[in-house]
């Protein structure tokens, strides 16, 4: 007689995972362009709780004011199995698989390629530059870092001062203003995203390693280039004067080696989707110091257009920084 009575209990524990399994994904869509697709969510005061179809089953949660709730709310109404779609601009919208669904699918991952989630609830912005991630006092944040030429005037967000890569010695071949840098880190390794202007150039970057030849010693100055997937990156640790900040000859001609080293730090280079940024990642910790990020345009040429930055801890927060919360509102 128990079992009797357990089995209608175990049946409706059945059907219940059954339906469960058979309840089409939802997508919570944020403010900052991207979504997690989830089996389902609640909201609790100013969090909402949900369990992602991509993670397993383990409940997350994250602020309601990252979600656009307008339009989630029209996603799970175009997509529900017997909605002809959300009303637009006083038309209703195409239902999913129609040629307009597709065209509205595309425009979205688009935007989400031009302006990539980097941490949750932070994306970068649909701009030109170099922008770093950093993080202060737990929370991450974007920082954009302007070139510096020492001094020479800049007209474009990424400007080219070609010079053919020196030997070694103690000639000085990038001088910059100033015992430290604008942009302070707070992490020993942060994360580098530089616009590329021009995605059909993807083909033309390859994975080769990095070779210097350091003949030469002819400079050309060009203020209209644009960054390009083909150049190389290394971090080099700038020599601290009085009131500046230089990179000597002999630190430009380690350059490409292979042994590790504590003054020019290889990075990992990797072209996200869409083709409209690079990201770069430190191959090793940076310790507290001054470095510039530097482009090697070819195997002979660099580019004296520096961007710097320093690592410091116990700097103060970054002016202008991009924030999660900046983003929310």
């Amino acid at each position: 007689m128990d079992n009797l009575r357990r089995f209608p209990v175990f049946l409706l524990l059945l059907i219940s995972s059954l339906a469960w399994a058979q309840t089409p994904n939802q997508r919570l869509i944020l403010k900052d362009g991207s979504y997690q697709i989830v089996k389902k969510y609640e909201i609790l005061g100013d969090r909402v709780r949900y369990v992602s179809a991509e993670r397993g089953g383990e409940w997350e949660e994250l602020p309601t004011a990252l979600v656009d709730w307008n339009a989630t709310k029209a996603w799970a109404k175009a997509h529900a199995p017997d909605a002809a779609g959300p009303v637009v601009s006083g038309q209703a919208a195409p239902p999913p698989g129609s040629k307009e669904a597709e065209a509205i699918d595309k425009e979205a991952r688009d935007e989400r390629e031009r302006m990539p989630t980097v941490s949750t609830g932070l994306r970068l912005p649909d701009e030109d530059g170099v922008f770093i991630l950093d993080e202060f006092q737990g929370q991450p944040e974007l920082i954009d870092v302007l070139q510096n030429s020492g001094g020479m005037n800049t007209v474009t967000p990424h400007n080219v001062l070609r010079a053919a890569i020196p030997g070694g010695g103690n000639k000085q071949v990038v001088q910059l203003e100033g015992y430290k840098a604008k942009a302070q880190l707070h992490v020993n390794q942060p994360v580098f995203y530089v616009s590329l202007d021009d995605p059909k150039e993807l083909a033309e970057a390859g994975d080769d390693a990095l070779t210097v030849d350091t003949h030469g010693a002819s400079s050309i100055k060009n203020k209209n280039s644009h960054s390009s997937p083909a150049s190389r990156y290394a971090i080099v640790r700038m020599q601290v004067k009085r009131e500046t900040r230089v990179i000597v000859a002999s630190k430009m001609s380690e350059l490409g080696k292979a042994e590790p080293s504590v003054d020019v730090i290889d990075v990992k280079s990797e072209v996200l989707p869409g083709g409209h940024w690079l990201r770069l990642t430190p191959k090793q910790p940076l310790e507290i110091d001054e470095y510039a990020l530097v482009e090697v345009l070819t195997p002979r040429e660099i580019n004296l257009a520096v961007w710097d930055f320093g690592v410091n801890p116990r700097a103060p927060e970054a002016k202008h920084a991009i924030t999660p919360v900046e983003m929310a509102r």
